[in-house]
């Protein structure tokens, strides 16, 4: 079995279109009808994330993928993935794929992470609306793409598009508790047992430019800061 783990605090806006894309995904020729389970972790979520979840779960029926939940009151994304990893472990699954709940993964996504035949495989981030950032968004694109590597050999980290067999997963540790950049810790963890790495930009995802973001110092926090370099960068 396949697992697919998305954190989600209040993230109704944009998690319809994540699991109508994991479900896509799932159901990839390239996969050879291995089932693929996808758990949503819900954290101390107070909107309607649960009926989006149900709802996608109740589309299942007759295929080779299946959905669930479970509910976490940590305000903690390592915290979230951890106890949705851990989940997908008890289950069975032979492949950790994580992505985020504002992030919609394209149809080759786990078919070409496990392509890859790594241990690891870290994936880049592409984004497609920048409205979020009002009069900044031009800028801001022009900006993030000069300056991110979106090719094979990159080096970026990103818990909306990452790839871990179960084996490696258990070895490194998991997921620490950290508010943010637990997916680097993993990483690095990851890093020191030994594991074999992808830095591929294969597996594609395209991601929100939320400015409203989740976890400080993530993703989100990281456009601020290049929307902050880019203005600064007209000024100078």
């Amino acid at each position: 079995m396949i697992g697919i783990v998305i954190p989600a605090h209040n993230e109704e806006l944009y998690l319809d279109d994540c699991l109508r894309a994991a479900r896509l995904a799932a159901s990839h020729e390239a996969l050879h009808g291995e089932h693929v389970h996808i758990t949503v972790a819900l954290d101390s979520c107070t909107d309607q994330s649960r009926a989006i979840v149900k709802f996608h779960a109740g589309r299942c029926e007759g295929t080779t993928c299946s959905i669930d939940y479970l509910c976490v009151e940590a305000r903690n994304v390592g915290v979230t993935r951890a106890a949705g990893a851990e989940h997908m472990l008890r289950l069975g699954a032979r492949w950790l794929a994580f992505t985020d709940a504002d992030t919609q993964v394209s149809p080759a996504w786990l078919a070409e992470q496990l392509r890859l035949n790594v241990d690891v495989v870290c994936g880049t981030v592409a984004v497609a609306d920048w409205s979020p950032h009002h009069g900044d968004a031009e800028l801001l694109r022009d900006y993030f793409n000069d300056h991110y590597t979106d090719a094979d050999g990159h080096h970026h980290i990103h818990g909306a598009n990452l790839g871990v067999s179960a084996a490696a997963y258990w070895r490194a540790g998991g997921f620490k508790p950290l508010s943010c950049s637990e997916d680097v810790a993993l990483v690095e963890a990851l890093e020191r047992s030994g594991a074999s790495f992808a830095w591929s930009a294969a597996p594609r995802v395209t991601t929100s430019a939320r400015s409203d973001a989740r976890a400080r110092g993530g993703f989100g926090d990281t456009l601020l800061r290049y929307a902050a370099s880019a203005r600064a960068n007209l000024t100078a």
